[in-house]
């Protein structure tokens, strides 16, 4: 096993937890019964995986540059893509930390529109990672 694809892998690895946790953690606290008194323990799993979306974003990056010298060679889509999921990211570390700062005052139904607006932003950057892939 080359270092090289044993980085990518783990780094792949991190990346499909944080995506799991991203959108997984939203859902869960919407469905199939909403969860919304435990808004703040979603909302902290959910700014730690937009986090580790970010970080090892940015570490498949770094592997390539390591091994190859350079960063991926990205066409149109492809980079269109990766702009549409850092910005979900930068949105979701967002929301997700404005419900840890203000979350205890809300109503029901704006933490509810609030874990919505976190679920399609995960949604989106798991669309947008399906162009990223396949379009590199």
């Amino acid at each position: 096993m080359s270092p090289e694809n044993l980085a990518y892998a783990l780094t792949q690895v991190v990346h499909n937890f944080g995506a799991v946790a991203v959108l997984g953690g939203a859902a869960f606290a919407l469905w199939p019964a909403p969860r919304l008194e435990a808004g703040r323990a979603f909302a902290w799993l959910i700014l730690a995986a937009w986090a580790a979306q970010l970080a090892s974003g940015g570490v498949f990056g770094l592997v390539s540059y390591h091994y190859y010298g350079e960063t991926p060679d990205l066409s149109s889509v492809a980079m269109t893509a990766l702009v549409v999921k850092i910005t979900a990211a930068v949105a979701g570390v967002l929301l997700s930390a404005r419900v840890l700062l203000r979350g205890r005052q809300w109503r029901p139904d704006a933490m509810k529109r609030t874990f919505q607006g976190l679920a399609a932003l995960g949604a989106v950057a798991l669309t947008a990672a399906a162009f990223l892939r396949w379009f590199s």
